[in-house]
């Protein structure tokens, strides 16, 4: 399974990402969308999209999501949460919230971060992620825009 993993759009993406998502089984936006209508051109593509609500959302999105792929279980909130915080048999943390790129792994739990669409932080590049779960195993490819 194929998963385009973005974080942080804030009402805004370049012109060519939706593009760059095509072929992605599912769309999991880590939160700070800001207004839903943000998300037309990605529900277009006609995969499911799942969302989690950023500290700039107003839409009841929920604040996180546990989600399993392919026997591997993903827990998907904005802000990264405490490590004593994560439901027990979570295997990777997905989050948005630092504008900042993450792949390491604490704990037992591996930690990834898309970072920003369009505004990236202390001088990270604009980027998003793939993400390929299959067999049980999981592979996180950060893409630079």
């Amino acid at each position: 399974m194929r998963i385009a993993v973005i974080s942080d759009t804030h009402d805004k993406f370049p012109a060519s990402l939706p593009r760059r998502l095509e072929g992605a089984e599912e769309i999991w936006h880590l939160g700070d969308v800001c207004e839903p209508w943000t998300l037309a051109e990605f529900h277009a593509l006609g995969a499911p999209i799942k969302i989690v609500a950023g500290n700039c959302d107003e839409h009841p999105w929920p604040a996180s999501l546990t989600l399993e792929r392919e026997g591997v279980v993903f827990f998907l909130t904005h802000v990264p949460p405490a490590r004593e915080r994560v439901p027990a048999g979570v295997a990777a943390v997905l989050h948005g919230h630092t504008h900042v790129p993450r792949d390491e792994t604490s704990g037992g739990v591996r930690w990834l971060n898309p970072g920003c669409i369009t505004r990236p932080n202390r001088g990270a590049p604009a980027s998003f992620a793939w993400l390929t779960v299959e067999d049980g195993r999981l592979s996180w490819e950060l893409v630079l825009i």
